[in-house]
């Protein structure tokens, strides 16, 4: 992944010194589980445990030749090792190491991620409660609909973020799993007791059945959740660049001193970095794609996958990291404009409560559809030739027959549409429900 989108807790997690580093304790752990069974001397169990080194650089030498990661890097490690060496990589089979070590680096990257989520999820409670009867404009197909609060918005952000957790945790813990069965799944070399130990001590769980590798439905699931992730992330950007429309204005990414919109128009502040986290979750869905492709592999395995998730176990967690940081930076420092969501509410000149007129009118004894006939034609006189629409309906005798000035009144009232409001937030645990 580029260095521009990546963060440096997450992005030592997939350096390969760290790769390298997490292949060690797993050839490292079965060593010790062999020499728990007594067939390896406890002796050349902590000579490598203390002296098992690797060189990057080495390796990649090595590499060069064997055309085989693993291979090379277990030579590498001979060469840091006296006559115990011999036990390295014993009773194993390539993918023992490299699918337990990944499950390792994951649930690293996992742990960084978890606490990314809860970050984000508690920045939306706060701005949720601060802005809970906050009125705004509720729109439909970008048009005006009916009142609502800035709250409530947060609010099914911060719903829909504990839904992404959820789902992350579980599919988190299917890819925290490893396996040591050999080259077919079968355990032929091996006892189930070093899968045991190894995962046990990496703190994973261990798959309850393989093939040479892990199974592979497990690593899509998890980059479909990461991508969930980051669409739900662009969902509550894309709200935000609508709302700092220059024609809407409601709200405001912040602005630094001295930085600068644009090169060539000096007044430009532009919603950049919701447009960002809106660019990369694209590219997270793309990923997903490919993490289907790999589900389906020869026999006990292929080596397909494997370039594929090279890159995209990495990149995915990576970007996924940055999203998550960069737009939680937006929502603390966003700038909210209660005045202007005041003002805009005005601009469709009432026509916003036509709904709760007609339902009044239906109190008073209208059927439905003799008082919808009866309000659309006020609504669109207010619509095309931008009248008020109170002031249309005050003048309708077949209204104000019906609706006296203290119904009407009512019925242009704002407060009336946030009545529940409260209700909601008790189900979303926002509040209190006593």
């Amino acid at each position: 992944m580029l260095e521009r989108y990546t963060l440096p807790e997450m992005g030592a997690i997939w350096s390969l010194e760290n790769h390298y580093q997490a292949w060690l304790e797993v050839e490292i752990l079965a060593v010790e589980a062999w020499s728990e069974l007594g067939v390896i001397p406890q002796a050349d169990a902590q000579d490598i445990r203390q002296n098992a080194r690797f060189d990057v650089d080495r390796i990649s030498e090595i590499e060069a030749q064997t055309r085989h990661d693993v291979v090379a890097f277990t030579r590498c490690l001979s060469e840091s090792l006296g006559a115990e060496k011999k036990w390295v990589h014993y009773g194993l089979t390539s993918t023992d190491v490299v699918d337990t070590a990944q499950a390792f680096q994951l649930k690293q990257a996992n742990r960084l991620i978890k606490k990314d989520l809860d970050q984000l999820l508690e920045i939306l409670k706060e701005k949720a409660l601060t802005y809970k009867d906050t009125v705004c404009m509720g729109r439909t197909h970008g048009v005006h609909a009916e009142p609502t609060t800035f709250g409530l918005k947060m609010a099914r952000f911060y719903a829909e973020i504990k839904r992404n957790i959820e789902r992350f945790n579980h599919a988190a813990r299917g890819v925290e799993a490893g396996k040591i069965s050999g080259a077919v799944g079968t355990y032929a070399n091996v006892p189930t007791n070093i899968e045991a130990y190894v995962c046990d001590h990496l703190g994973i769980r261990q798959q309850d059945i393989s093939t040479q590798i892990l199974p592979r439905d497990l690593h899509a699931e998890y980059i479909a959740s990461l991508a969930l992730i980051a669409t739900s992330v662009e969902n509550m950007a894309t709200e935000i660049r609508h709302l700092q429309r220059s024609e809407v204005h409601e709200v405001e990414e912040s602005f630094a001193k001295g930085q600068k919109g644009s090169s060539a128009m000096p007044h430009k502040r532009n919603p950049i970095s919701s447009e960002n986290v809106t660019g990369l979750a694209r590219v997270c869905r793309g990923h997903v794609v490919t993490a289907y492709e790999n589900v389906s592999l020869w026999h006990e395995r292929d080596i397909s996958h494997s370039s594929a998730e090279r890159i995209i176990l990495s990149d995915t967690t990576i970007l996924v990291d940055y999203i998550l940081n960069r737009f939680s930076k937006v929502l603390k420092n966003l700038k909210v404009f209660p005045e202007k969501m005041l003002a805009n509410m005005q601009a469709t000149h009432g026509l916003i409560y036509s709904q709760r007129l007609l339902l009044k009118l239906v109190d008073a004894g209208l059927s439905r559809e003799a008082a919808y006939d009866l309000v659309q034609p006020l609504t669109a006189k207010s619509w095309d030739q931008g009248q008020d629409f109170r002031s249309l309906v005050e003048d309708c005798t077949e209204i104000t027959d019906r609706l006296n000035s203290e119904a009407i009144d009512d019925a242009f009232d704002y407060h009336y549409h946030l009545r529940r409001v409260d209700e909601i937030y008790k189900r979303l645990g926002l509040i209190s429900a006593e």
